[in-house]
């Protein structure tokens, strides 16, 4: 299979830069497997097509602000880092750095006006650093005072801009509790409390995952053939009581709507490891592509994706590639907004 079958043309006035003014106000595609109608609705409308006893599997990640400037010790020139991950529990991380030149191991640094200091301890490929970062405050209340949202870079921001503050709420869902990530599973940012609270009435319960999404999220796939393909790691961990509920569902015949591609990629790397969903913890390279036996996840909703993205391998693995390409071309067509603030499909 051909990374170009996954390629189609996206005028780039759909790609949207802001999210819409109400949660649950975005557009939704519903798509119907069963017989390849598409329905143009609203999310607001999703509890039509949810009955209780289903479960919605979200991802309790939350994006941190990742993104710090600074300055290097030995020549005061300018740095920009990324925190990718934590290495350990010493405040050793992987960042991604972008500077004139890239430092080398021993180089000092520091950030955020002097909060955060330390050194290169490891130069890895592709711009990544392994640091060692020393700070009096904890690190992540720093950055939630210093750093700033980590967003796609089709999403564009000017210095100033004011949506750079509505961006901390905002590309974030409603629900994040476990800091981690350095992208928004976009598929729940759909949801607001309200939405949650109407679909938890009509019998419809809520099971949350974690995934800390990476930057791998936006690599674009670059080899000819998709199965040539490698993923980056993403950590993931299931509690007791979300496989719990997962398990229950099954039993009793209700379906696992998954929320996002993230929640998709842990529930399926988890059944795919154990056989089926059970508590755990660990790091997730599998990656999902036609043909692909789905062993965890029944409905999935997902925003729209780049094009010859892993993301879209996955939508055409659940729903065929033939209905996902019309899906797309419908959406162009009826002008949808594209991509992580945009709008959504619903696959059932």
């Amino acid at each position: 299979m051909k990374t170009s079958d996954f390629d189609y043309n996206l005028p780039e006035e759909l790609i949207a830069q802001a999210p819409a003014e109400r949660r649950e106000s975005s557009r939704m595609l519903v798509v119907h497997r069963d017989t390849g109608t598409l329905e143009h609705r609203s999310v607001s409308d999703i509890g039509e097509y949810l009955v209780a006893g289903d479960l919605l599997v979200v991802n309790n990640t939350k994006v941190i602000p990742a993104r710090i400037y600074g300055q290097k010790a030995e020549t005061g020139g300018n740095l920009e880092f990324l925190l990718l991950e934590p290495l350990s529990d010493d405040n050793t991380w992987r960042v991604l750095c972008r500077a004139s030149r890239r430092p080398k191991v021993g180089n000092g640094f520091a950030f955020a006006n002097g909060r955060i200091t330390g050194e290169v301890i490891a130069v890895g490929e592709a711009g990544r650093l392994d640091v060692r970062l020393q700070c009096d405050d904890p690190l992540l209340e720093i950055l939630e005072q210093e750093g700033e949202t980590p967003l796609p870079p089709y999403i564009k921001r000017t210095e100033g801009d004011l949506r750079k503050e509505s961006d901390k709420s905002r590309y974030q869902t409603v629900y994040a509790s476990e800091p981690g990530a350095v992208a928004a599973p976009t598929a729940g940012l759909h949801f607001s409390q309200e939405l949650l609270s109407s679909l938890g009435a009509r019998g419809v319960q809520k099971a949350e995952v974690t995934l800390h999404v990476g930057i791998g999220t936006f690599r674009p796939v670059s080899v000819d053939m998709v199965d040539e393909h490698r993923m980056d790691e993403e950590r993931y961990e299931i509690s007791e009581s979300a496989a719990a509920d997962i398990q229950r569902t099954r039993k009793v015949g209700g379906r696992i709507v998954a929320v996002g591609s993230t929640s998709v990629r842990t529930l399926e790397s988890v059944a795919a490891a154990h056989g089926s969903v059970k508590a755990c913890r660990g790091r997730s390279d599998l990656f999902i592509y036609p043909p692909y036996e789905f062993k965890a996840v029944d409905v999935m909703l997902t925003n729209f994706h780049l094009p010859k993205s892993t993301l879209l391998m996955m939508v055409s693995a659940l729903a065929g590639s033939d209905l996902m390409k019309r899906a797309y071309a419908e959406a162009i067509k009826e002008r949808y907004r594209f991509f992580s603030y945009g709008d959504c499909m619903l696959i059932l």
